[in-house]
């Protein structure tokens, strides 16, 4: 028990992409993003990400890229510059077909209703929208009200993602974000009532003064509001990366026993409430597509977590929003003012990515598989590729009775499923070389 403790404390990336964000670097830029949006086929379907830096105020656990906006001008400028960057892909792949839109941040409704109902009317006027799959939203129960909730509906939003995290008051006080059940099931109520019926929601596990007794009451909760699927987060305490987080006391936090208890206590309750497990660390109503993604192998993995999106191209705009090319990865500038500046200078604001090697492309299918599918089998690579030490790691792996193989089979086991990450990380060509403080593994 005490080796997988030990595991449960290595340091591992979450492996939304291969390689990793990290990894990118500056040979990427603008000159190049452009030359590649001027590859794609009309046939090429797009999924769209637009990043919204911005929230009322700073949860203390949160490690996205966004800032507090005291004020309303800095987020105006900031979706003027959103607005002027969809005219800038529209002159270079206006037309193309979109499948999947998603607003992320930050608070993405900060923006306020008539800035989201222009910004998709530029959207709609500037590629094809009309066969959109999902159209989903991040949203902060707190800050929903029937006028946002209207004008999600007015917008086209099919799912709305609510970040809960917890609701003992007392975690709720060490983090920073104070909202009640009866507020958050407001919230779900108000947007189910304007016919947004796809609803997710958010956990956490490992906060500050966190106990197994808070995951299952909190996970008991959140199905009560029978939402179609729920992810269950560890905390990424990486205070070296998010200077906010040390505000939280180390000494407040569960040590990796209380974290790989609380993981177990919160995934068998939501198990026992009838969610389906996917991949690592999302839950499913039964029936629902994710479920079906799941069982014949079509789920996916990006920079959003597990999808069912079928799109060949991840196109995203805002601040330090990350695209997926069939070249490689692009990622804008991270800080909203750098960001602006090279939207308002007419040119893509790409900061950094990484051109993907032959190499990268089958490592990366096979970490993906992995995540998603919780098996791989070498023999199916493409080309074929030795993998021996690969193997021996995973034979080391194995002695914990977290993974095991056939051959070049590899099949997590069901008590290897939250160390998949571990697993991934023996196909990563870049972790040995260039090790990233990244969070821990469960």
């Amino acid at each position: 028990m005490n080796s997988v403790l030990t595991m449960a404390e290595r340091s591992v990336p979450r492996y939304t992409s291969y390689p990793t964000a990290p990894h990118f670097s500056a040979a990427v830029g603008p000159q190049s993003y452009a030359a590649w949006l001027a590859t794609l086929s009309k046939a090429e379907t797009l999924s769209l990400y637009l990043h919204v830096p911005f929230c009322t105020e700073l949860c203390l656990y949160c490690g996205c890229t966004t800032k507090a906006a005291r004020r309303r001008a800095p987020v105006d400028a900031y979706a003027e510059h959103l607005a002027r960057e969809i005219d800038l892909l529209g002159a270079a792949i206006g037309g193309q077909r979109v499948v999947h839109l998603h607003w992320g941040g930050g608070t993405p409704s900060i923006l306020g209703s008539d800035c989201l109902i222009d910004l998709v009317d530029r959207l709609a006027a500037t590629f094809d929208i009309a066969g959109i799959a999902e159209h989903a939203i991040e949203l902060d129960p707190r800050r929903v009200t029937p006028e946002l909730a209207a004008a999600l509906a007015r917008i086209g939003i099919t799912r709305a993602s609510f970040g809960v995290q917890e609701f003992s008051p007392r975690v709720q006080r060490a983090i920073g974000r104070i909202q009640p059940f009866v507020q958050v099931e407001a919230a779900v109520d108000t947007v189910r009532g304007v016919g947004i019926t796809d609803i997710n929601i958010d956990l956490m596990y490992g906060l500050p003064h966190q106990t197994i007794g808070d995951v299952i009451r909190s996970a008991e909760l959140a199905a009560s509001l029978e939402p179609a699927r729920l992810a269950l987060f560890g905390y990424a305490h990486v205070p070296w990366f998010k200077p906010h987080q040390r505000l939280i006391e180390d000494a407040a936090l569960p040590g990796a026993a209380e974290r790989v208890a609380q993981m177990r206590a919160a995934a068998d309750t939501l198990e026992e409430c009838g969610y389906v497990p996917i991949g690592l660390d999302h839950f499913a109503a039964r029936g629902r597509d994710m479920v079906r993604a799941a069982r014949v192998g079509r789920l996916r993995r990006n920079f959003q977590g597990y999808t069912t999106d079928p799109a060949d191209v991840l196109i995203g705009l805002g601040a330090s929003a990350i695209g997926l090319m069939p070249q490689g990865y692009v990622q804008n500038a991270s800080d909203a003012g750098s960001y602006t500046r090279a939207i308002a200078a007419g040119q893509f604001a790409t900061a950094k990515g990484h051109a993907l090697s032959a190499d990268d492309r089958v490592r990366g299918r096979i970490i993906e598989q992995l995540m998603c599918d919780l098996a791989v089998d070498l023999d199916a690579t493409e080309p074929p590729a030795d993998f021996s030490a690969e193997l021996d790691e995973i034979d080391a792996l194995s002695a914990f009775g977290i993974v095991r193989r056939e051959g070049r089979l590899v099949i997590m086991t069901e008590m290897g499923r939250p160390f998949v990450r571990l697993v991934a990380a023996a196909f990563d060509a870049y972790l040995p070389k260039h090790r990233a403080r990244h969070s821990v593994a469960v």
